[in-house]
């Protein structure tokens, strides 16, 4: 469990983050009562990291075969994100408080989305 303080600048703020290694889940407490489970492998193949979204919306990477991916630990970075480290040893995405609750509210709309995405391009969630 990470303790957070208000950073100004950010719409929501979480009260409490937890890392929910049985489920690869990361779940999150927000002080307006929202709270989200969001599965590991939808953080990772989503990461706000230049890797995964390159520099434009044109240069977005789709990632496959993350399905059993783990957040190993979650560093906090200032008052206003956290550091996801991956076991599959990513690492450079910051993921601020407010990319995690819109990623919480719309995980079920992102999700379809990656899963049509993969499909059309032939890919996975396995690991090859």
């Amino acid at each position: 469990m990470i303790p957070v303080n208000r950073e100004y600048g950010q719409l929501h703020t979480p009260t409490e983050i937890r890392l929910n290694r049985a489920e690869k889940a990361l779940e999150v407490d927000f002080e307006d009562g929202a709270s989200f489970k969001i599965p590991a492998e939808l953080l990772r193949v989503e990461s706000p990291s230049a890797e995964v979204q390159g520099h434009s919306p044109d240069q977005k990477k789709l990632i496959g075969g993350r399905k059993h991916v783990a957040i190993m630990e979650i560093v906090p970075v200032g008052n206003y994100a956290v550091v996801l480290k991956f076991d599959d040893l990513h690492d450079s995405g910051i993921f601020t408080w407010d990319f995690l609750y819109d990623m919480g509210r719309k995980q079920d709309e992102i999700w379809a989305e990656y899963l049509k995405n993969l499909e059309a391009a032939g890919m996975s969630r396995d690991p090859s």
